[in-house]
């Protein structure tokens, strides 16, 4: 199957770049890893979030068939990693859509918001509106951190600044969803369940993964991990890579100490450095091999031993770029390789070529490594009944592949994949109707198989 060309082009219209600031402060990093290893196990998480968090309704707005209640909380992750949520992001907002009469019990989805989705007026307007009409189903639209209310001056439309920044939201996303979930528990709300679309639809997975009771779920156009999405799918070509592997070859403590936090070791797991050789085409590989026998004892300079194979190449490249000045680090590759023997041009462009191309694997592997760590639901708790997820995906969708990663009937036996013909976009634009139908059978589903807990 291939994609949609409608993805590719769509993504060809937009010109903002993602990670333009690099991978973010590695202090925060190491923060985020080490609260990930708490938010990935059920058991101990389940008693992060106290079940009388506070909330707050400070709004209410009446409509034909519904009332719009507009609320807040304060992000429970500013407790548990404080500093780390930029100052607008701290207070969690959230829109409640209540229809005035009921149908049948008080069902409620929570709707996590996919890139862009900014405020709440689409997410009312495509989905809680209708699922009222429709369902006399309420909907919670909590607000994604970083997006409307709650994104910093300093960023630009929907671009993430840091790749940090993913995982900040996610971490902050999973509590807050279960402060929600314990709220409309008080409130006598039955039966709960989350939804959302695209990077939504990731964020509502792994909020799921940390409820200790069945829950429906509906990811929409999501899969099991975000890294292909930025390694392998259309949105890669917005990364801002030159700024990712120039701050990846400088700063050693990617590589050396962020590297070692790095758990998941599932079987799409990306084996740093080994990986990086294996997957090597044979021309570039004898080019490293020749170009370790050329540059032999700039490398023994740095490595410590007198000999070169082309895994040093690396130390190669971090040593050099150690002795430039700051003001020319932006182009130190190419100064790198000019630097190696300026009589010999051709061979100095034949290293330049063989560095860059080893950066670019290296960077690129270590966004997958990141990126599965921290969005990978094979690295969480499974959800507690895997038959009350239905997920809805693209057969075309170019902007998250499903090559080459886990599926999520690996990860999630008994879950319901249904395919839609098209890719990403037109999904979203033309298929908002199968969404909420498969919403609606989540709910059946679980009224059906757990009417005695209510």
């Amino acid at each position: 199957m291939g994609v949609s060309r409608l993805d590719v082009f769509y993504r060809r219209l937009l010109l903002t770049k993602l990670f333009i600031g690099g991978w973010g402060k590695p202090e925060d990093l190491k923060r985020i890893f080490e609260f990930r290893k708490i938010i990935g196990d059920r058991e101990k998480c389940k008693d992060l979030v106290p079940k009388d968090y506070p909330v707050y309704i400070d709004k209410t707005e009446d409509q034909i068939d519904c009332r719009i209640h507009d609320g807040f909380f304060i992000s429970p992750l500013e407790h548990f990693v404080p500093g780390i949520l930029p100052p607008e992001a701290v207070k969690a907002r959230f829109q409640f859509i209540v229809p005035k009469r009921w149908r049948k019990n008080r069902p409620v989805c929570i709707h996590l918001a996919g890139t862009g989705d900014h405020f709440f007026w689409r997410r009312r307007t495509l989905m809680a509106r209708p699922m009222i009409k429709e369902a006399g189903m309420a909907s919670l639209l909590l607000e994604n951190l970083l997006h409307g209310y709650r994104k910093p001056k300093h960023q630009r439309r929907s671009s993430l600044k840091n790749v940090s920044d993913l995982f900040v939201m996610g971490g902050s996303l999973n509590l807050e969803s279960t402060v929600l979930l314990h709220w409309l528990e008080r409130e006598g709300y039955w039966p709960l369940g989350m939804t959302g679309i695209s990077m939504g639809g990731y964020m509502a997975s792994l909020a799921v993964t940390n409820w200790p009771k069945p829950i429906p779920l509906i990811p929409c156009l999501s899969w099991s991990t975000a890294s292909s999405v930025f390694t392998t799918g259309v949105l890669s070509r917005a990364v801002s890579w030159t700024e990712l592997e120039k701050q990846y070859a400088i700063n050693s403590v990617y590589e050396e100490e962020i590297m070692k936090l790095l758990e998941y070791c599932g079987a799409d797991s990306f084996k740093m450095g080994e990986e990086i050789l294996r997957n090597l085409p044979q021309h570039s590989l004898e080019n490293l091999l020749s170009l370790s026998e050329d540059y032999r004892a700039p490398v023994g300079q740095y490595s410590g031993n007198g000999g070169s194979t082309e895994s040093e190449h690396r130390q190669l490249i971090r040593g050099y770029a150690g002795q430039l000045q700051p003001a020319n680090r932006p182009g130190f590759v190419h100064k790198l390789c000019r630097h190696a023997d300026n009589t010999q041009h051709q061979k100095n462009m034949t290293l330049e070529d063989g560095c860059r191309r080893s950066l670019q694997r290296e960077s690129q592997s270590f966004m997958k490594g990141v990126m599965d760590e921290c969005t990978h639901m094979a690295n969480f708790s499974v959800p507690v009944d895997t038959s009350l997820i239905i997920v809805v995906q693209a057969k075309e969708d170019a902007y998250i592949p499903r090559y080459g990663v886990l599926s999520l009937q690996e990860i999630w036996p008994g879950c319901e994949i249904r395919y839609l013909n098209g890719g990403h976009i037109s999904a979203y634009l033309f298929k908002q109707n199968v969404f909420r139908q498969a919403i609606y059978d989540a709910f059946d589903r679980f009224c059906q198989k757990y009417s005695d807990l209510h």
